[in-house]
């Protein structure tokens, strides 16, 4: 389906403007309360249009109970039928993992596009070979394995964007979803981390029969790779030389479950 969107104005830039700068908050304070990327969120105070699905993250942030600039018929509030009518709702997931597996997904990959294209914008601008460590803002240098962080430039992020898509696809077509490489790994483990904390922020509005919280875990993702080697890998201040699976130069690499291509 196609997301509403919300059409901006000079006035609703400035109500946003204005309000961050009454909570003392910077940009990229604003824009990691709200779960966007600082660019997204700089296009809110620059008057451009407000993707629906992205009011409740807003109104979060400005700690606004209904956003002026709405009708007063549009609802804030954390719908779970909202997402499950998204295009990007995975029915595989869901079957397999529960509700809120699929709904992880639905956000954080959101989040996450936004991101990457976020930071390929501001690569776009440097010079050839610069990466996002060398970025004044760069919430991807804060989650991705810090180990290759000068790997991290405008190729391998048109790399991740494209692997993230294909993902995406995935889900839209109610397919399996499968981590083939290190690097379907990481995307899917980012996705679920990263989609969190605004799932246990509102997790009373949720309205989720008992069941379906009994049923769900935010360890699933590790169910769905049959290990913890991400972890083990990429997280736990371990140094990887070139011959280990999870080093970077292998990242793309057709490693897992290869008799499911």
């Amino acid at each position: 389906m196609s997301v509403n969107v919300i059409q901006g104005s000079n006035s609703l830039a400035q109500k946003i403007r204005q309000r961050r700068a009454e909570l003392g908050l910077t940009i990229e304070e604003a824009a990691s309360r709200a779960g966007v990327g600082t660019k997204t969120w700089s296009r809110y105070e620059s008057g451009e249009s407000i993707r629906q699905d992205k009011v409740k993250g807003i109104c979060k942030a400005l700690n606004w109970h209904q956003w002026e600039g709405l009708d007063e018929k549009t609802s804030t509030a954390f719908s779970i039928d909202f997402y499950k009518a998204h295009e990007e709702w995975s029915e595989y997931l869901e079957k397999r993992f529960g509700t809120i597996a699929a709904l992880s997904f639905v956000i954080g990959s959101d989040i996450l596009h936004d991101y990457i294209t976020d930071d390929m914008a501001e690569l776009a601008r440097m010079p050839k070979g610069s990466h996002i460590g060398q970025l004044d803002c760069s919430f991807l240098s804060n989650i991705l394995p810090p180990q290759f962080l000068m790997y991290y430039n405008y190729d391998f992020l048109y790399h991740l964007l494209t692997e993230l898509q294909r993902l995406i696809a995935c889900a839209q077509a109610g397919r399996e979803i499968i981590a083939h490489s290190v690097l379907d790994e990481l995307i899917l483990y980012l996705c679920n981390e990263e989609a969190q904390i605004l799932i246990e922020a509102e997790k009373g509005s949720l309205e989720l029969k008992r069941k379906e919280w009994a049923k769900y875990s935010k360890d699933w993702i590790f169910d769905l790779f049959d290990d913890m080697d991400i972890i083990t890998f990429l997280y736990s201040d371990i140094y990887l030389d070139s011959k280990n699976p999870y080093h970077f130069s292998h990242w793309g690499d057709v490693q897992f479950y290869t008799n499911n291509l």
